[in-house]
């Protein structure tokens, strides 16, 4: 099942590990001493690229009776709701530009283009998910209490329908993580009374009303006799910024080798086990740099799970010390393509809709699903230099 010992999982000593947050948090401070005019610069050219395609799409949907001016305002006004979301929104709450003191993009004063209120967000996702990554039981992120995405999770009958409630929380993505923010399953739990549920869901109302205002009734008001087309240009828009964040978030959090972990290894956590956690429970895609700005620099998402305040462009060099390490202590770097990291995350949806008794690998050592004990019948490769995790695996998978 989920791992219960980070240590003995990735085959490091408690030597190996202090070393290694030595080396990560020294990859902090020179980030951090480094931020200046060239980050601040490129936070800024973001918001004013982001805003004047907002601006050009709308403009456009004035004229919506032609279709092409709906084809260029539809693709204008989805890739502005696409880089608010992901590289302003998701990462200017996370605090990753506080450092520049400007109010304007302060994590306390930011509010994204999304029905999911801000102030939710930063506690599901910055606290919760962030300080508990992986951890079942205590990071609702896994499944978002609707999904089967690890054994550890106890099947039930309603989890058959894994792929269909996989399919409607890609296309009202947004809606997802604005219910996200209720606690659905702390309610269940009996952790939360329906009098805090019922004060969550009035500070959705009030975010989903301005949302809904904004995209469904004021901006196709203003074009006129052409208020149909631009409500369903609007709809699509918010569709197709729906589906690529979701696909986005699912790449970094679901393929193969996104490893999960119990409370147990969660309560006894080091600094560096830490580290060690986001490392191995998060996963990367392939992206060039146009991917990677849509993406919000997710597709450094190890990078991100250890650095989450740190500024997004900034990722993809942090991502060549993170690999230098990987190599030093001999780990596995999760990356693959964003097709394929996908596909691993859908399989992993199908596969989980059944029952254990149907699945063919032991839930110790599953694609989705490991621990430390799958190693329990490999022995060292003698000659070997020092054999952690990455090697490991290989001799693992040559044996079976």
């Amino acid at each position: 099942m989920a791992i219960t010992d980070i240590k003995a999982y990735a085959h490091l000593t408690e030597e190996d590990v202090e070393n290694l947050a030595a080396e990560l948090d020294q990859i902090r401070a020179d980030i951090e001493e480094s931020r200046g005019e060239r980050d601040a610069r490129y936070i800024r050219r973001t918001i004013q690229l982001q805003r004047a395609l907002a601006a050009g799409g709308r403009i456009s949907l004035f004229a919506s009776s032609s279709r092409i001016a709906r084809v260029a305002g539809t693709a204008m006004l989805a890739t502005a709701k696409i880089i608010e979301n992901m590289e302003l929104g998701h990462n200017i709450t996370h605090g990753q530009w506080d450092w520049m003191n400007d109010p304007e993009i302060h994590s306390t004063e930011w509010e994204w283009d999304t029905t999911s209120p801000s102030v939710q967000w930063k506690k599901s996702h910055n606290f919760i998910h962030h300080k508990y990554t992986n951890v079942v039981g205590l990071d609702d992120d896994i499944g978002y209490g609707i999904m089967r995405l690890t054994r550890d999770q106890r099947w039930e009958r309603w989890m058959i329908g894994n792929p269909i409630y996989n399919l409607l929380l890609g296309t009202f993505f947004e809606w997802g993580v604005a219910l996200h923010g209720v606690e659905v399953t702390k309610y269940r739990k009996g952790e939360k009374s329906r009098g805090e549920v019922l004060r969550d869901l009035k500070v959705i109302g009030r975010k989903v009303g301005k949302q809904v205002g904004k995209d469904y009734i004021v901006f196709p008001a203003l074009t006129g006799t052409n208020w149909k087309h631009t409500l369903k240009c609007n709809a699509v828009a918010n569709f197709i910024r729906n589906y690529w964040a979701y696909m986005v978030i699912f790449c970094g959090h679901f393929p193969d080798g996104a490893e999960k972990f119990t409370e147990e290894e969660f309560e006894n956590e080091t600094r560096g086990e830490w580290y060690l956690r986001q490392m191995l429970g998060s996963a990367n895609f392939h992206a060039g740099p146009v991917m990677a700005f849509m993406s919000g620099n997710l597709c450094y998402q190890i990078e991100h799970h250890m650095f989450p305040d740190l500024p997004s462009n900034r990722y993809a060099e942090i991502s060549v010390r993170v690999k230098d390490l990987c190599e030093k202590y001999d780990l596995p770097y999760t990356t693959g393509p964003l097709l394929r990291q996908y596909w691993q995350s859908f399989w992993t949806i199908l596969k989980l809709a059944l029952p254990d008794k149907y699945l063919k690998a032991p839930s110790d050592d599953a694609p989705e699903t490991a621990s430390e004990r799958r190693f329990g019948r490999v022995e060292p490769t003698p000659g070997t230099p020092k054999r952690g995790l990455r090697t490991a695996l290989r001799e693992r998978a040559r044996a079976a």
